[in-house]
Formats: structure tokens, sequence, C-alpha cells
């Protein structure tokens, strides 16, 4: 008698363990919305997006002034290829017009580009 109360009590203990552990723990339903943000996320998501706009727009300055600077280059070598083209006649092509011409064509791809914002 003895061994059937232990081997009752034994498996008593053992049954509810078992079926515990072959039930998975019950998921929240997939419908739920999402917690609400606290003060503080909602604080750090302000903060990050001041932050980002402020980049942006120090960005923008700086691209700006870089293009008035390009801008200000391609007068000058426009300038001085109009000078070097003055001083040749239709028989003699000087080398650093065509050096020229390139710079400022390169320089003026530069700049399209920037006002595209790429």
């Amino acid at each position: 008698m003895r061994l059937s109360v232990a081997l009752l009590l034994l498996l008593s203990l053992c049954l509810p363990m078992q079926s515990v552990s072959q039930n998975p723990p019950p998921t929240p339903p997939s419908h739920m919305p999402p917690p609400s943000m606290s003060r503080e996320d909602s604080t750090e998501q302000d903060s990050t997006a001041k932050l980002q706009k402020a980049l942006e727009k120090k960005f923008n300055l700086e691209r700006q002034a870089q293009l008035k600077r390009d801008t200000d280059k391609l007068l000058q070598l426009s300038t001085e290829l109009k000078q070097y083209v003055d001083k040749t006649n239709e028989n003699v092509l000087s080398v650093d017009v065509v050096k020229k011409a390139d710079e400022i064509e390169k320089l003026a791809h530069s700049v399209k580009e920037k006002m595209k914002g790429n």
C-alpha cells in the first residue's frame, strides 16, 4: 500500500508538470494595437526629428555655398576660354582651349548634379 500511495503521489506531481510543458504559452492576438508611446519615446522622436531637420538645413546651406563657388569658377573659366579663343585664328587651335573646354564641361556637369540634389 505504501508503494501505491508513493506511486500516486509521484504521478500526481508529474502529471501537472507534463501538461504545462506540453501547452505553449498563449500568444497575444495579432489584432491588438501596439502599446502607446510614453512621453520619453515621444520626446526622443521629436529630438531626432529636429536633429534631422537641422542636419538637412546645414547640408543644403553647404550645397548652396558650393554651388556658388562652382558657378563663380565656371564664369572665370568661361572668360578665360573666351580670351584664348579670341587670340586664335581659323588655322590655330590651342591645346589650352581644348583643356579649358573640358574643364568647363566637367564643372558644369558637377553643378547640374548638385542642383538636382544628388
